[in-house]
Order: structure tokens, then C-alpha cells, then sequence
């Protein structure tokens, strides 16, 4: 029998099923630390001509993996980046970016944000 839990029932170093809620906000999905190791996780759900804000995610590194719509990433560089249904991105820390719903349709992502402090290979035990 499977259990889904409500992201306030979460505990760390357990394993957990969240539901993406269909409601048209922001949706916490992870909130770090004590529930993860450090990993912030969530849903946005841009309408049309909307955008999520200028930030940076600071020391984190961050992947958005884009679940609907068609949208642009702009950068700290200028550099814009289009984004949409089954496609990800990966921001390196420090780097301040944009996404904007360009599209006449809802642009929905769910975005991961990790503290950056070792170089991704498994470590032998």
C-alpha cells in the first residue's frame, strides 16, 4: 500500500510521494533543512505574460523542468534561453535569472534548488 503525505508530514531521510496540486499558485514541495539535506523544491504556475521575478538562487544550484507552456529565461547576461513542455534548465549559483510566461497559455515548471559543495560523484564507502 502506498502512502502520500502532505508536504508538513515529511521527515528527512525518509522517502515520500508529494502531489502536484492543480490549483494555479506556488506549491512548496520541498523546504530544506530539517525535511531534506539542503534541496528546495516547488511548483510555479506563471499565466500568460506573467513572470516569476528576477532572483538569484545565491549558492544553490538550481534545474527547472517545465511540465507545460512555452516561456523564455533571461539571465544576468542577457542571454535568454527558451523553456516549455520537455525541456529543463540548470542556473548555476550566483546567477540572477527571469522566467516569463511569453506564451497565451499556462507556462507550469517545477524547480530544485541544491547547495553546491561537492562535485556530483559517488563517493566509495
Amino acid at each position: 500500500m502506498n502512502t502520500i503525505l502532505k508536504v508538513t508530514e515529511m521527515s528527512k531521510n525518509e522517502p515520500f510521494v508529494a502531489v502536484l496540486s492543480e490549483k494555479t499558485e506556488h506549491q512548496p514541495l520541498l523546504r530544506g533543512a530539517p525535511q531534506t539535506g539542503g534541496m528546495k523544491s516547488g511548483r510555479v504556475y506563471l499565466l500568460p505574460g506573467q513572470d516569476c521575478g528576477a532572483h538569484s538562487t545565491e549558492e544553490n544550484e538550481e534545474m527547472l523542468v517545465f511540465l507545460s507552456g512555452k516561456g523564455q529565461a533571461v539571465t544576468s547576461n542577457r542571454k535568454t534561453l527558451e523553456v516549455g513542455k520537455g525541456k529543463i534548465i540548470y542556473i548555476p549559483p550566483q546567477t540572477v535569472h527571469n522566467i516569463i510566461n511569453t506564451s497565451d497559455e499556462p507556462l507550469c515548471y517545477v524547480y530544485c534548488a541544491a547547495p553546491t559543495g561537492g562535485n556530483g560523484e559517488k563517493q566509495n564507502v
